[in-house]
């Protein structure tokens, strides 16, 4: 599993970033995000979506947001 910590980046950083670090993993890999901006909430999701990538929400605190992401295995989109 691979851990990203974004905290105190702000939007559009994070989902960048997560885009980026997507690109480098395999099917079935797993890919922590920490994230402190509250815009991730909405668009960590909808980028997921346009991967076909799956993610969770596994923790959702006054100030951070972990997102926990499995990679596809990229048949689907």
């Amino acid at each position: 599993m691979t851990k990203l910590d974004l905290t105190g980046l702000k939007c559009p950083l994070p989902v960048l970033k997560t885009r980026k670090a997507l690109k480098t993993l395999i099917a079935g890999d797993r890919l922590e995000v920490h994230c402190t901006d509250p815009l991730s909430v909405i668009d960590i999701p909808n980028l997921i979506r346009e991967t076909g990538d799956r993610v969770e929400i596994i923790e959702r605190a006054e100030k951070r947001i972990v997102f926990m992401i499995e990679k596809a295995d990229g048949a689907s989109a």
